[in-house]
């Protein structure tokens, strides 16, 4: 779990540097006046190169000794989507899943299909080895020796055993709560959301989570006005349909009987006179929801008026906002504003 007392001060500075970088590729787009999808992607991908999450190069690995990637983007000016499941040569997963939804009549592919249709776009290929992290690997032995699993060998291509030292910052084993994603929202009006994720340290049988299934890890809507990215036990969150029933609820509650909107908070969010925005009741109701049925985890949710809202039912996650009129503001841990 992503707590306070799990992550050492080098750890917890690494973090909010790395969302702030991200946030900040995804701004520089929107300020120049880019898609919605291409903030997105840029920010994931920065994302993914970066061995601190569970995404990309620092994926968790399958008990096989793998790393098969997740990814899903949605364009909520005209609902396409695009998704990927089981990459394990893609170097930006995301760019696969916006290739999927751009460059092929499908939603979702999996496996060697996905990955050789990726390289038929002409997106980076690299060998499996370009995903190991240190940290990962003793996370995987330690999963599987802790349930009487077999342990596979070292990955081919894998630096020599005890280089974790290097690691200026490790990972923090969070074995699946490191899934990243973005949503956001353009001068043009258009929604977009995007997820990425290497899933469940010591996954088996091919496996896939909420991520790539849209609907559930992934969703954006204009016409909603709602984008949602989601992480957490993705077998849960694929039985709530977890990010299209954020839109549906949104839209249930602007159309009930609720008191009016006021401004509320420092930085000029816009409230219902309880002080709590819509988008921040139908995320939270869906991620207790979620949890009911036995899943945890949280979800980020940007509205139609670009203001970023976050529920989770976790002790932390990894988080972040930026705005025309706003610095960029990150945070770890549930405490935080």
């Amino acid at each position: 779990m992503i707590e306070r007392a799990n992550l050492s001060p080098e750890q917890d500075a690494a973090y909010r540097a790395a969302l702030t970088r991200a946030l900040e590729a995804g701004a520089a787009v929107l300020r120049d006046g880019g898609e919605a999808l291409d903030a997105v992607q840029a920010a994931i991908q920065i994302m993914e190169d970066d061995p601190l999450f569970n995404a990309g190069r620092g994926a968790v690995f399958t008990a096989e000794g793998r790393n098969e990637l997740d990814a899903a983007v949605m364009n909520g000016a005209d609902l396409t989507a695009g998704a990927v499941a089981g990459l394990t040569t893609t170097r930006h997963p995301i760019a696969a899943a916006r290739a999927v939804m751009e460059q092929s009549p499908h939603v979702m592919l999996i496996g060697p299909g996905a990955d050789a249709f990726a390289a038929s776009q002409n997106l980076e290929q690299v060998d499996p080895g370009y995903f190991f992290t240190e940290r990962r690997w003793q996370g995987l032995v330690k999963f599987l020796t802790d349930n009487n699993l077999p342990v596979p060998e070292r990955p081919a291509g894998a630096p020599p055993a005890g280089m974790a030292s290097l690691e200026p910052a490790p990972p923090l084993n969070e074995r699946k709560f490191g899934t990243v994603g973005a949503v956001a929202l353009d001068s043009h009006g258009n929604l977009a959301a995007g997820t990425s994720t290497g899933g469940t340290t010591g996954k088996r049988w091919g496996r896939v989570g909420d991520v790539p299934v849209i609907g559930a890890g992934t969703y954006a809507s204009n016409q909603d006005g709602c984008a949602v990215s989601a992480t957490g036990d993705g077998e849960y969150f694929i039985r709530a349909t977890v990010a299209r029933d954020i839109c549906a609820r949104m839209a249930v509650l602007r159309d009930s009987d609720r008191p009016g909107m006021i401004p509320c908070g420092d930085h000029g969010e816009v409230c219902f006179n309880d002080h709590l925005p819509d988008s921040w009741v139908a995320a939270q109701e869906e991620i207790d929801e979620a949890e009911s049925l036995g899943g945890k985890g949280g979800v980020i949710v940007m509205t139609r008026d670009g203001y970023a809202h976050f529920a989770m039912s976790t002790p932390g996650m990894y988080r972040g906002e930026v705005r025309s009129d706003l610095e960029p503001r990150v945070a770890i841990y549930a405490d935080e504003e």
